[in-house]
Protein backbone atom coordinates (compact mmCIF):
# COMPACT_ATOMS: atom_id res chain seq x y z
CA UNK A 1 0.00 0.00 0.00
CA UNK A 2 1.34 3.40 -0.96
CA UNK A 3 1.21 6.49 1.20
CA UNK A 4 -1.84 8.70 1.53
CA UNK A 5 -1.76 12.40 0.82
CA UNK A 6 -1.56 14.39 4.05
CA UNK A 7 0.23 11.79 6.13
CA UNK A 8 3.74 12.33 7.42
CA UNK A 9 6.33 10.89 5.08
CA UNK A 10 8.49 8.25 6.77
CA UNK A 11 11.89 9.74 7.49
CA UNK A 12 14.91 7.93 6.11
CA UNK A 13 18.62 8.20 5.50
CA UNK A 14 20.22 6.72 2.38
CA UNK A 15 23.64 7.07 0.78
CA UNK A 16 24.13 9.26 -2.27
CA UNK A 17 26.27 8.37 -5.26
CA UNK A 18 29.11 10.05 -3.35
CA UNK A 19 28.65 7.87 -0.23
CA UNK A 20 27.23 10.82 1.73
CA UNK A 21 24.23 10.46 4.02
CA UNK A 22 21.05 12.04 2.64
CA UNK A 23 18.28 12.44 5.21
CA UNK A 24 14.73 13.47 4.29
CA UNK A 25 14.10 15.37 7.52
CA UNK A 26 17.08 17.64 6.81
CA UNK A 27 14.84 19.48 4.33
CA UNK A 28 11.84 19.92 6.65
CA UNK A 29 10.95 23.59 6.90
CA UNK A 30 13.28 24.41 4.00
CA UNK A 31 12.36 22.65 0.75
CA UNK A 32 9.66 20.62 -0.94
CA UNK A 33 11.21 17.28 -1.86
CA UNK A 34 10.44 15.20 -4.96
CA UNK A 35 11.37 11.55 -4.50
CA UNK A 36 11.64 9.85 -7.89
CA UNK A 37 11.69 6.08 -7.56
CA UNK A 38 12.90 4.30 -10.66
CA UNK A 39 13.64 0.61 -11.25
CA UNK A 40 17.28 0.54 -12.36
CA UNK A 41 20.23 2.62 -13.51
CA UNK A 42 21.32 2.08 -17.11
CA UNK A 43 17.79 1.42 -18.39
CA UNK A 44 16.29 3.52 -21.21
CA UNK A 45 13.21 5.03 -19.51
CA UNK A 46 15.11 5.70 -16.29
CA UNK A 47 17.81 7.46 -18.27
CA UNK A 48 15.26 9.54 -20.19
CA UNK A 49 13.50 10.66 -17.02
CA UNK A 50 16.56 11.48 -14.93
CA UNK A 51 18.16 13.36 -17.83
CA UNK A 52 14.90 15.26 -18.45
CA UNK A 53 14.87 16.47 -14.83
CA UNK A 54 18.37 17.83 -15.44
CA UNK A 55 17.97 19.32 -18.92
CA UNK A 56 14.34 20.52 -18.90
CA UNK A 57 12.46 22.49 -16.26
CA UNK A 58 9.99 19.66 -15.53
CA UNK A 59 10.50 19.94 -11.76
CA UNK A 60 12.34 23.23 -11.43
CA UNK A 61 11.98 25.64 -8.54
CA UNK A 62 14.08 27.34 -5.89
CA UNK A 63 12.11 25.63 -3.14
CA UNK A 64 12.29 22.14 -4.72
CA UNK A 65 14.90 19.44 -4.34
CA UNK A 66 14.74 16.32 -6.48
CA UNK A 67 16.40 12.97 -5.77
CA UNK A 68 16.27 9.69 -7.60
CA UNK A 69 15.98 6.42 -5.67
CA UNK A 70 16.65 2.90 -6.86
CA UNK A 71 18.09 -0.35 -5.58
CA UNK A 72 21.34 0.20 -7.45
CA UNK A 73 24.61 0.64 -5.58
CA UNK A 74 26.30 3.94 -4.89
CA UNK A 75 29.08 3.10 -7.36
CA UNK A 76 26.54 2.34 -10.10
CA UNK A 77 24.76 5.61 -9.32
CA UNK A 78 28.05 7.52 -9.46
CA UNK A 79 29.03 6.08 -12.84
CA UNK A 80 25.53 6.56 -14.27
CA UNK A 81 25.30 10.13 -12.98
CA UNK A 82 28.70 11.02 -14.44
CA UNK A 83 28.02 9.33 -17.78
CA UNK A 84 24.68 11.07 -18.35
CA UNK A 85 25.48 14.30 -16.45
CA UNK A 86 22.49 13.89 -14.14
CA UNK A 87 22.18 16.99 -11.98
CA UNK A 88 20.45 15.63 -8.88
CA UNK A 89 21.53 13.15 -6.24
CA UNK A 90 20.81 9.46 -6.69
CA UNK A 91 20.09 7.50 -3.53
CA UNK A 92 20.94 3.84 -3.07
CA UNK A 93 18.28 1.59 -1.49
CA UNK A 94 19.86 -1.81 -2.23
CA UNK A 95 17.74 -3.77 0.25
CA UNK A 96 14.59 -1.80 -0.74
CA UNK A 97 14.04 -0.91 2.93
CA UNK A 98 12.86 2.65 2.24
CA UNK A 99 11.00 1.48 -0.85
CA UNK A 100 9.12 -1.01 1.37
CA UNK A 101 8.37 1.70 3.97
CA UNK A 102 6.78 3.75 1.19
CA UNK A 103 4.86 0.76 -0.23
CA UNK A 104 6.58 1.02 -3.61
CA UNK A 105 8.08 -2.44 -4.17
CA UNK A 106 7.01 -3.67 -7.60
CA UNK A 107 4.51 -6.52 -7.01
CA UNK A 108 5.36 -8.43 -10.19
CA UNK A 109 9.13 -7.90 -9.94
CA UNK A 110 9.78 -7.71 -6.18
CA UNK A 111 13.50 -6.99 -6.47
CA UNK A 112 12.88 -3.49 -7.91
CA UNK A 113 10.66 -0.54 -7.12
CA UNK A 114 7.71 0.80 -9.02
CA UNK A 115 8.37 3.84 -11.17
CA UNK A 116 6.80 6.22 -8.67
CA UNK A 117 6.86 9.80 -7.41
CA UNK A 118 6.31 11.09 -3.90
CA UNK A 119 6.26 14.83 -3.21
CA UNK A 120 6.96 15.72 0.42
CA UNK A 121 6.06 19.27 1.39
CA UNK A 122 8.12 21.54 3.63
CA UNK A 123 6.20 20.27 6.66
CA UNK A 124 7.19 16.65 5.98
CA UNK A 125 3.77 15.59 4.73
CA UNK A 126 3.00 13.66 1.57
CA UNK A 127 1.54 16.15 -0.92
CA UNK A 128 1.46 13.72 -3.86
CA UNK A 129 2.02 10.03 -4.45
CA UNK A 130 1.77 8.56 -7.92
CA UNK A 131 2.70 5.17 -9.31
CA UNK A 132 3.37 4.62 -13.01
CA UNK A 133 1.61 1.29 -13.58
CA UNK A 134 3.36 0.68 -16.91
CA UNK A 135 6.94 0.38 -15.65
CA UNK A 136 8.41 0.80 -19.13
CA UNK A 137 6.62 4.09 -19.77
CA UNK A 138 7.79 7.52 -18.68
CA UNK A 139 5.94 8.95 -15.71
CA UNK A 140 3.32 11.66 -16.23
CA UNK A 141 4.96 14.92 -15.15
CA UNK A 142 1.77 17.05 -15.23
CA UNK A 143 0.26 15.99 -11.86
CA UNK A 144 3.65 16.36 -10.18
CA UNK A 145 4.05 19.86 -11.63
CA UNK A 146 0.49 20.74 -10.58
CA UNK A 147 1.21 19.59 -7.03
CA UNK A 148 4.42 21.62 -6.86
CA UNK A 149 2.58 24.69 -8.14
CA UNK A 150 0.22 24.50 -5.16
CA UNK A 151 3.16 24.30 -2.76
CA UNK A 152 5.08 27.27 -4.16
Amino acid sequence: MTLATGQMAPDFTLKTQDEKDWKLSDFRGKKNVVLLWYPLDWSPTCETENCKVTTQPVLAGNDVIVVGISRDSTWSHKAWKQTYKIGHDLLADPMLSVTKDYGLVHPKVPFISHRATVVVDKHGKVAYCGVQENTGAERDWAPIQACLATLA
